[in-house]
């Protein structure tokens, strides 16, 4: 094997399936990426059994081959080296060489026969759409998905289609996120479950770009697919919360308020509520909603802490009681200037969402009991 290739070219590559290659195995072969030629070609590709990324970039391929070296110190190496041409070739050793300018490193390999091969997914449902599109989905839904992994099927985010929409939609017990967007082409309805772990990487992997990505799905698997790259993961088992029954349809309490003012306003009182990380739950902020003015407020050991905000408020006065890391995530990936608040009652849970009421984000919160 024998190929030249641009630095910044394989470094994308590298960078693209490093997060595909297994952390913590009893297999050396799945801390490996897989390197393969294919005519002026060179394929990149990670698998830890969950999830496998391939990645395809132009090189001059010289001597066709393929093998398998450690992913970390082969990454490290890339890394560092001048931003010229690379050339790797493979010795009668059979060691990886990596030359670029006066640099020379050998690496260990592995035997490419070796390497488990993707799943070959018969695609059932597919649907398309702008990379753009879906790296926004993905941001405004991920943060809600689970860590608790005695609820595996909440540490992924639903992929539903419903009459050529597509909702992407997290949960973990304590807030739901929800995001729409329209599909251009038909598709039949269908609904997935895609871990978080494989988002955080698609997500990763695809550009602000009005380019496509192919999502298909299978029984057990799907596969994201763009022009020089494609990942595939196995699909989360068990039965999705219904979601639309958990929302609240009607309000008793309304504000409209500016989200930068109120993300600082939060921003601050965390200071104090989150001065101890593991007592967060015990020290949630209280919110006072009276005529046209919102009032924040924490106090515990540390010290205390009130913020007053002016708005537009409808409906009953309130006191309720919140995790201020829940609003304070929402409010981060929300773009609009203004939003509504519309809460219940105190012990019922509140729903974020644009001014404009088109309905394609939605972020609710359930309230924490503020002891007396």
């Amino acid at each position: 094997m024998k190929i030249i290739c641009e630095k910044e070219k394989i470094l994308k590559g590298i960078t693209s399936v490093i997060n595909g290659v297994a952390s913590k195995t009893t297999m050396p072969i799945l801390e490996g990426i897989l390197i393969q030629t294919n005519e002026n070609e060179l394929k990149l590709t990670s698998y830890d059994l969950e999830i496998g990324i391939e990645y395809i970039l132009e090189a001059k391929v010289e001597e066709q081959g393929n093998t398998v070296v450690n992913a970390t110190m082969f990454s490290e190496i890339i890394k560092r080296l001048p931003a010229s041409e690379i050339k790797l070739s493979i010795n009668e050793n059979n060691l990886l060489e990596i030359e670029c300018e006066g640099s020379l490193y050998k690496l260990a390999t592995m035997n490419a026969d070796e390497f488990p091969e993707l799943p070959k997914i018969n695609i059932d449902n597919s649907i398309e759409i702008e990379q753009t599109i879906l790296k926004n989905m993905i941001r405004k839904t991920i943060f809600a998905v689970s860590t608790e992994e005695n609820r595996p099927i909440f540490t992924g985010c639903l992929f539903e289609v419903t009459d050529n929409k597509l909702n992407v939609v997290a949960v973990d017990g304590y807030r739901l996120a929800i995001k729409k967007s329209e599909i251009n082409k038909v598709s039949n309805n269908f609904s997935s479950v895609i871990p978080g772990k494989t988002l955080n990487e698609v997500n990763k992997i695809i550009s602000d770009s009005f380019e496509p990505i192919k999502i298909g799905i299978s029984r057990n698997q799907a596969l994201f697919e763009m022009e020089n790259c494609k990942i595939v993961t196995r699909l989360l088992d068990g039965e999705f919360l219904k979601y639309s029954n958990a929302i609240p349809q009607n309000w008793e309490t309304r504000i409209k308020v500016n989200k930068i003012m109120l993300q600082n306003c939060f921003e601050r009182v965390s200071l104090i509520s989150a001065s101890s990380i593991e007592k967060e739950k015990k020290y949630p902020v209280k919110i006072n909603i009276e005529i046209g003015k919102v009032t924040i407020l924490c106090a515990n050991q540390t010290g205390d802490a009130k913020e007053e905000l002016y708005v537009e408020t409808e409906g009953k006065d309130l006191e309720i009681g919140f995790n201020p890391r829940f609003f304070l995530d929402a409010l981060k990936v929300i773009d609009d200037e203004e939003v509504y608040i519309e809460f219940g009652t105190n012990r019922s849970p509140c729903i974020i969402k644009s001014v404009d009421n088109t309905g394609d984000y939605i972020y609710m919160i359930l309230p924490i009991k503020m002891k007396d």
